[in-house]
């Protein structure tokens, strides 16, 4: 049984590492999130140690630490912009670091993780989940059979958020990454992990609610579109009372992938606890991406743009 940490337990994923901790037979030793709307914790590890100041948290795992019964594993879950210094912090303890995506906002923090991997013995690992969906994972084998191909890809993934996203961390850019970075980042990694390395990226619109552009990958042409706004929801779905449209069309065939998530979390946790999870090297690519639609100069409604932004 390994000792586990957790760093944001009162954000939206936590519970979903909190339960791949019990179920593969693991147990959570402390965690630690500011705010104090955690009880959930009590239908898994009622024992658990709760800090709300990361002070006393890190004064617990150095006694830890010390006294003989050190930490495996920190789980962190935390806004965007803390990742880094806290899988730092994981390292620095002797512990493995478990991270949910985007695991930095800049490509050059990885490499400077990279060198403390080497210098602690420890490992980093990024939760991308999508690379175990069964239906990811046999597009993935489909392309691969067919060579050299190209695909014409449209991806749309419209979540409505209300006014509270721009007050909070999310809505700063600096913090969040912003729209491609927050909301984008496992379907770029999803699609530079089955179509290949980055040829091209164009940025056509980027603000505070959207995102949209195109991209050319190694086995593919992709024209993507992201949104917070509800005005840009079809109106199908708008008629359905729902809030969210996810989309992905692949040469005219829909992928559908909208079951199958309830365990994904889990499955990645088995992988990374036989050590064949996904580290520092595997998800560099989806951070490239997300970096550089941050900075490209959006070009307006010219060339090869999502047919969504024509509303």
């Amino acid at each position: 049984m390994k000792k586990f940490a957790l760093i944001g337990a009162a954000g939206y994923i936590a519970p979903r590492h909190v339960k791949a901790i019990k179920d593969t037979g693991n147990t959570l030793t402390a965690f630690l999130d500011p705010f104090d709307s955690v009880g959930f914790i009590d239908s898994y590890f009622p024992q658990a140690d709760y800090f709300r100041e990361f002070e006393r948290f890190d004064r617990h795992v150095d006694k830890l630490r010390h006294s003989g019964n050190k930490l495996d594993y920190i789980s962190i879950c935390s806004p965007n912009y803390f990742h880094d210094s806290h899988i730092r912090f994981a390292l620095r303890n002797d512990c493995t670091a478990i991270c949910e995506k985007p695991i930095v906002l800049n490509p050059w923090n990885i490499d400077a993780l990279v060198q403390q991997e080497k210098e602690s013995g420890q490992k980093v690992y990024n939760i991308l989940q999508l690379r175990h969906h069964p239906v990811i994972i046999g597009l993935k084998e489909e392309v691969e059979k067919a060579g050299d191909k190209i695909y014409d890809i449209d991806l749309a993934y419209i979540t409505s958020r209300g006014s509270w996203y721009h007050y909070s961390w999310k809505g700063d850019v600096q913090k969040s990454g912003g729209i491609a970075t927050n909301i984008g980042i496992h379907f770029f990694d999803m699609l530079s992990w089955i179509f290949g390395d980055v040829k091209s990226i164009k940025v056509h619109v980027s603000d505070n609610n959207k995102a949209s552009g195109y991209m050319e990958l190694e086995k593919a042409r992709i024209r993507w579109f992201l949104s917070i706004d509800e005005n840009d929801l079809p109106q199908k779905i708008k008629e359905k009372g729902q809030r969210t449209y996810r989309s992905i069309n692949i040469a005219g065939k829909e992928l559908e992938f909208s079951e199958g998530f309830t365990d994904l979390h889990t499955v990645s946790y088995q992988n990374i606890l036989a050590g064949t999870g996904y580290g520092l090297k595997d998800c560099r690519p989806s951070v490239d991406i997300a970096w550089r639609i941050r900075n490209e100069k959006p070009l307006g409604l010219t060339g090869d743009y999502h047919p969504l932004l024509t509303k």
